[in-house]
């Protein structure tokens, strides 16, 4: 038997075997046909003899259950901690006098350590160019960009406004007509080299614009056709940036900005603050990653699928904030949870392995999180978040998922040791 493995045989017997079974009988006589009787009223006997004493034995071990698995945990509460995942139940004799389960605990594995601190890793320093400033500021400006009416003749990026209707042979053909169609020169959005006949065409103007659909085109009877455009420009508008200057501010309605040295001294704060998460994430992970290539762990195949469980829980989570269920998404992509479960399953090993590793390095290191500490964690959390401390601790799982969470932190900071 494996060291991380405890198999823990439970036997139900005597009155709490024989009031389940009777519960069960009592369950199963109200749908009994039985000649004679109507639903509910046969004798037990003649129930038991029409049907069988074994016909009652699935529902009354289910009633005796709960109570086998409190028995358990009771009289283990030195192991529980080292509960990894929900045990196995199998059920190992039943008959009229008794009910024998038996429970697998999967217990956390022995982890040994090798070396988890003093590597030759350093995290990279947050740089911000100006070239990084300057395109932040332009894409800012966009966002405040206007489409205005142009007297002159459409140029690469202007808006034109326009009808088109299109042919193959002299045929117009479906989906190749539309009025008012408002194209933006330069998008790609039309089928390559009728965007670039249009610039010089100014208002009023009219033309037949020849093109060849692409081989691959969506459309099987269009596939490397030619047609014909017949194109009538209706407006040209150019998009307008805003400028750097009052207008552009208020538009901008940030507390304090109101030059643009502020607004480059903002930005470069942002990109800063931001990159340095991005790089401490990464310093992180590199560590995590070296330090678990000296370690030896055996990692049970419960723990594997249940990690698997809460990733996929949370991708569905994911795919429903974008209005989609996982159903659909094994549709679109021709697969299913298995197939989800395979492309997952190197990730959860390595989030095991992690979550693992940490927790043995916090055993080492003799690392305890106080209540006090734990509660003012607590607080401070809620206050960032806005919520009631009761409210916060609800969410996050109670004070212990806090001390848990401090704990491993503490641990992490101990892989930054040089």
């Amino acid at each position: 038997m494996k060291k991380n493995i405890k198999e823990i045989l439970i036997t139900v017997e005597g009155k709490e075997w024989q009031d389940a079974l009777d519960k069960a009988f009592k369950e199963k006589n109200k749908k009994a046909k039985i000649d004679g009787f109507r639903p509910g009223k046969a004798p037990k006997d003649v129930f038991i003899k029409h049907y069988g004493i074994e016909s009652l034995f699935i529902d009354a071990g289910d009633l005796v259950l709960e109570n086998a698995y409190k028995k358990v945990l009771d009289d283990n509460k030195d192991i529980l901690e080292d509960l990894v995942a929900h045990p196995d139940i199998e059920l190992k004799s039943v008959d009229e006098n008794k009910i024998e389960f038996k429970f697998i605990l999967t217990l956390r594995p022995e982890v040994k350590l090798g070396k988890y601190k003093g590597f030759d890793i350093k995290k990279e320093e947050a740089k911000v160019s100006k070239k990084e400033i300057e395109d932040t500021i332009y894409n800012m400006r966009t966002r405040y960009a206007e489409d205005v009416v142009k007297e002159g003749p459409i140029a690469d990026g202007d808006i034109a406004i326009i009808d088109f209707e299109g042919f193959v042979d002299d045929k117009a053909f479906e989906g190749g007509k539309a009025e008012n169609y408002s194209l933006k020169i330069g998008s790609g959005t039309f089928i390559p080299g009728f965007e670039d006949q249009l610039i010089g065409l100014k208002e009023g103007d009219e033309k037949e614009v020849k093109v060849t659909f692409p081989k691959d085109y969506h459309a099987e009877d269009l596939k490397g056709k030619e047609a014909v455009f017949k194109v009538k420009v209706h407006e040209v508008k150019e998009v307008h940036i805003p400028e750097i200057d009052e207008d552009f501010f208020a538009d901008l309605g940030m507390e304090g900005i109101d030059t643009k040295e502020a607004l480059e001294a903002e930005i470069s704060d942002n990109i800063i603050t931001r990159k340095e998460m991005e790089n401490e994430n990464k310093y992180i992970d590199a560590l995590l990653e070296k330090a678990a290539e000296n370690i030896e762990v055996d990692i049970p195949d419960v723990m594997i699928n249940e990690e698997l469980d809460r990733m996929i829980n949370q991708y569905k989570e994911h795919l429903q904030m974008q209005g989609l269920s996982l159903e659909q998404f094994y549709k679109f992509t021709n697969s299913d949870e298995m197939t989800l479960r395979d492309q997952m399953k190197e990730e959860a090993v390595k989030r095991i392995t992690y979550r693992l590793m940490l927790e043995e390095i916090a055993k080492v290191e003799k690392i305890e999180i106080s209540d006090k500490d734990a509660e003012a964690e607590a607080a401070k959390m809620a206050e960032k978040y806005q919520m009631k401390k009761d409210e916060f601790l609800q969410t996050f799982g109670g004070i212990d998922m806090i001390k848990y969470d401090m704990k491993m932190r503490k641990a992490m900071e101990i892989l930054k040791e040089d």
